[in-house]
């Protein structure tokens, strides 16, 4: 469990999702990839449909070279949001970076669909 601790008044409380979110970003940014990846994770336990964890775990996980994990992360991310651009373009570079050249170039299709204003899945 992350928790934040308010030294000036001893408060321990609970961080929400997007608050481990934020320090998962502030851990990419200055390289702590492992330490981001494992908030991330954290992120997505807590609030199993946040999208934006799915999507950064994905990407966090193909930076270490971790591809099947983010495939697999990935794939949850365009589960929850079918039409979003990014998440299709980002499984297709996880499929890619893995040699599943199949599935790359489906993923990117998804994509190409979206960025043309059509849609994968009924809203």
């Amino acid at each position: 469990m992350l928790i934040r601790v308010h030294s000036w008044f001893a408060l321990v409380v609970q961080m929400t999702p997007e608050e481990i979110f934020d320090d998962a970003n502030g851990d990419l940014a200055v390289g702590n990839l492992g330490s981001a990846v494992e908030k991330y994770r954290r992120c997505v336990q807590i609030a199993p449909d946040f999208f934006d964890g799915w999507h950064a775990l994905g990407m966090s996980l193909m930076k270490l070279g971790c591809f099947n994990e983010a495939i697999e992360a990935g794939k949850k991310a365009v589960e929850l949001r079918p039409n979003d651009q990014i998440g299709w373009t980002s499984l297709s570079l996880f499929y890619n970076r893995a040699s599943n050249i199949k599935e790359a170039e489906a993923a990117g299709a998804k994509a190409k669909i979206l960025s043309w204003g059509g849609k994968i899945a009924k809203e």
